[in-house]
């Protein structure tokens, strides 16, 4: 064997070696699901009571989707714990629905922070701010219109219902009881519980460990899934998107950041990737705008993975809202050409001004992302 070919041989045992532990860390992510709810579940009625007085609105649970987010640095995470939330009967349909719009908005803090590498170059950073704030303004606009909409018709819920009776009525591997997927699921939750039990731990600190490891392990799991597939798709990722310069992007953008998203399991790392490209000039900023959407729309796998590790319908319902709300908000934008560029529009104007004033940028951060949500959560009654 030459060397060339042992190179490849060992870079496919590599992939190979890769592919299998995120499948593991799937596993892990749905384990790690099932014990927040059973952690949730144990700590009682007095813990469901406490986080609804503090979300007790449609604004509260709004800022706490965008704190939430902003906090652990990943809406992945946190509609994960919204679904493990709903899934448990700890949070409310009506307050969750608001809250994955509100992670929605959180999750667009990441790409924020990525355009301020090129913050002392003027033009550079003019380009990158605009890609990463449109994405910004997109998603402000979606809730702008979409949650009063919810709140007036019950649209969003009223949908995911629907799909949710249609989804458990007909795929058995969906049904409580039923699913090979979820026995497996539960039976490392079963085992850590009986551990957990012969320690002789209180019911409340029981309950609490369950929470940190599920917590724990979702984290974990997440991490090693975008990691391990960003090494395994990156390079490939880079040249699709490269291939859309000069095309404008369209339908073709977003279908890419649609199934970048999928693969690497992070929203973030999608439109991360394009900040750096716009900032350069490799790729323009209305290119890069349908791949951010297409992100958008597929970063909502995550909650429908997580919704197959909870016991409750609603964790599967409140998972679809979020599919719907992206997919929706991409419909109602993007195919009409008089408001299809108004976010982007709204990121050139803003960042602009935001090149001659450079403090403006870090208030931006800090009120948006942190001190609006902090005194919303706190201070809405």
């Amino acid at each position: 064997m030459s060397v060339g070919e042992r190179d490849v041989t060992v870079s496919d045992g590599f992939r190979v070696s890769r592919v299998a532990l995120v499948v593991v860390m799937l596993y892990g992510f749905l384990v790690g699901i099932a014990l927040l709810e059973a952690g949730i579940a144990g700590l009682g009625a007095g813990f469901r009571d406490g986080l609804l007085r503090e979300v007790a609105n449609p604004l509260s649970g709004l800022f706490a989707g965008i704190l939430l987010t902003v906090l652990v640095q990943s809406s992945s995470v946190s509609t994960a714990t919204i679904v493990g939330l709903v899934g448990s009967g700890t949070l409310d349909l009506g307050l969750a629905i608001p809250m994955i719009m509100g992670a929605n908005i959180g999750t667009t803090v990441t790409n924020t922070l990525a355009s301020l590498g090129s913050i002392r170059r003027k033009d550079e950073f003019r380009r990158a701010f605009t890609a990463a704030t449109m994405h910004d303004f997109f998603n402000l606009l979606a809730v702008a219109v979409l949650l009063p909409l919810e709140l007036l018709t019950g649209l969003l819920s009223r949908a995911a219902t629907g799909l949710t009776e249609i989804l458990r009525g007909s795929e058995p591997v969906l049904q409580p009881g039923r699913s090979p997927l979820r026995t497996a699921v539960k039976l490392p939750v079963r085992l850590l519980e009986d551990l957990v039990a012969r320690t002789g731990a209180a019911d409340v600190l029981a309950a609490l460990i369950l929470l940190v490891a599920g917590i724990g392990l979702i984290f974990l799991a997440l991490v090693l899934i975008t990691r391990n597939m960003r090494r395994l798709v990156l390079n490939s990722v880079e040249r699709a998107i490269n291939r859309l310069i000069g095309r404008g992007g369209g339908s073709i953008g977003i279908v890419i950041g649609v199934l970048v998203t999928v693969a690497v399991q992070s929203s973030s790392i999608t439109t991360s990737i394009l900040v750096p490209l716009v900032a350069a000039g490799l790729l323009s900023v209305r290119s890069a705008y349908p791949v951010t959407l297409g992100a958008n729309v597929g970063t909502t796998i995550t909650a429908l993975i997580a919704s197959l590790a909870v016991t409750e319908a609603a964790g599967l319902t409140i998972a679809l809202v979020h599919t719907l709300f992206n997919v929706i908000a991409l419909a109602l934008v993007f195919p009409v050409p008089a408001v299809r560029y108004l976010p982007v529009r709204f990121a050139e104007a803003f960042a602009g001004v935001a090149v001659r004033r450079p403090t403006l940028v870090g208030a931006y951060l800090v009120g948006l992302f942190l001190l609006v949500p902090l005194l919303g959560v706190f201070l809405i009654p």
